[in-house]
């Protein structure tokens, strides 16, 4: 419980860089959560020094292009100062992992009731091998942010990085500058319930 009880989604990092094989070591915790019927449907793009710096500009540019249209998700668009923020954050780490779905595709496509429930299991599956990444890294002694931010610059992204598959997100990673306090959580009684 310990990497549980102490993991804090970190916005603030030390310029100290992180090693390939810590990323390598994060990864390969990842890949060992649940997936459903087996399909592990992950990949993991790393982006460091001036690669980041470089994704991190295409999407800079997009969520400027999204500020002045709202053309891609209108009625999020309150959130654009959240990406803008989330996005100094990103550049502030020191390593930025995008996560892909290799079998989805773009959430602005219609998709059939079939798909649409692989799609959910899938991300089901993706979600658990993020937080089996994100305990690694508080345990390794690393801070991370998962980032949904994304969503705001997704085609440019997805453009950019040039992968089959539907972008997921964003893992910020770096050596924490800052030690948040746990965020306040709901009550057990108001979340759980035997049904008898």
């Amino acid at each position: 419980m310990d990497s549980i009880t102490s993991r804090r989604s970190i916005r603030k990092y030390t310029s100290e860089p992180v090693s390939k094989d810590q990323i390598r070591e994060m990864v390969e915790a990842a890949i060992l959560s649940p997936s459903a019927k087996n399909r592990q449907p992950w990949k993991f793009l790393v982006y460091m020094n001036s690669q980041k710096d470089e994704i991190l500009d295409v999407m800079e540019t997009a969520l400027e292009n999204e500020k002045e249209t709202h053309a891609l998700l209108p009625e999020s668009a309150g959130g654009l100062a959240d990406a803008f923020n989330t996005l100094k954050i990103m550049r502030e780490a020191t390593a930025l992992i995008m996560v892909l779905n290799t079998n989805g595709g773009s959430p602005f496509e219609d998709i059939n009731p079939d798909d649409r429930i692989t799609e959910i299991c899938d991300t089901l599956s993706i979600g658990a091998s993020i937080e089996n990444l994100l305990l690694k890294a508080t345990e390794m002694g690393l801070g991370t942010l998962w980032i949904a931010n994304t969503c705001f610059a997704y085609k440019d992204l997805t453009d950019y990085i040039g992968e089959k598959g539907q972008l997921i997100g964003a893992i910020s990673v770096g050596y924490a500058a800052e030690n948040p306090n746990p965020r306040p959580r709901k009550k057990i009684e108001d979340v759980l319930t035997f049904v008898e």
